[in-house]
């Protein structure tokens, strides 16, 4: 039977965000999120998930501040000579530059500050995965496994960098095959430290047009992999919060909100041949 984990990824980024999360996650159609610990709406999230023990929640591990004007810096201490952050003090917009720029080092430095401001928040962290993918680049994705061991918390992988649908962020198809060999030279330390390693991740559509059906249900029907984890992006509408941080996408995400929020999305995946599983659930 395949195993069903329908995340939410980028809480913590916004208000919006952490209500979706929060909604969705009692409503029955979100089973796990992650925070990314960076981001300006971090403290509530932070604050709501250490009283509320039915959340499941993950560290969304986070070394890209990619919006436009809507930004964060890294939670370390790290000075330029990091190679974490850009000219005015801020993470890297893209992957491609944290990779040309960042210190092995000083990655896991942050990684680690991220996962400790968690803790000391009282989040029960159950997971650890990867804003845009970051940290399954081959300079460091062995690092990130080792990290997930060293903590007890289990790390966001597959065997393939083509299993993961989010890879457009982590290499260029000149690197895809070094990429590829890294990732499943990691997964295989994973899988050797009891965690669990997924057949693929989907990912929200954020190519769809304004207007233009999201067809969900094409995604989910007929999966015969055994761990199947959704990276999606539900966002809460209003205030012109996530409508001007992200001006040409944010209605993939409320459209997103919308649809998992109602009673027909419910009943339809919940009658799917699949088990819902959370991230603790797999631990």
């Amino acid at each position: 039977m395949t195993r069903l984990v329908i995340h939410a990824d980028d809480v913590g980024m916004c208000h919006g965000a952490n209500q979706a999360f929060i909604e969705l996650s009692h409503f029955g159609t979100i089973t796990s999120g992650s925070v990314m610990v960076p981001c300006p709406w971090f403290s509530e999230i932070a604050e709501i998930a250490a009283g509320d023990d039915s959340l499941d929640c993950g560290i969304h591990l986070t070394l890209n501040a990619e919006k436009k004007h809507y930004r964060w810096g890294p939670v370390s201490t790290a000075g330029p000579s990091s190679g974490l952050v850009d000219e005015h003090g801020l993470l890297w917009r893209t992957v491609a530059e944290v990779r040309r720029n960042a210190h092995p080092d000083a990655v896991e430095q942050e990684w680690r500050a991220q996962i400790d401001r968690a803790l000391a928040a009282g989040i029960n962290v159950t997971h650890l995965d990867a804003h845009m993918g970051s940290a399954l680049a081959p300079e460091w994705c062995h690092r990130y496994v080792a990290v997930g061991i060293d903590y007890g918390m289990p790390v966001l992988i597959t065997d393939s960098l083509a299993a993961y649908g989010p890879n457009r962020h982590v290499a260029g198809p000149d690197e895809a095959q070094a990429a590829d060999e890294a990732i499943q030279s990691a997964a295989a330390t994973a899988r050797e430290a009891g965690m669990p390693v997924f057949d693929t991740v989907l990912e929200t559509d954020f190519s769809r047009a304004p207007h233009e059906r999201a067809d969900y249900e094409a995604m989910l029907i007929d999966l015969d992999e055994s761990f199947v984890y959704c990276a999606f992006h539900p966002n809460a509408p209003g205030g012109a919060e996530i409508e001007a941080i992200e001006p040409d996408t944010f209605h993939v995400r409320t459209d997103e909100y919308g649809l998992f929020a109602t009673d027909d999305w419910k009943e339809w995946l919940t009658n799917q041949p699949y088990e819902l599983a959370s991230m603790a659930d797999l631990a």
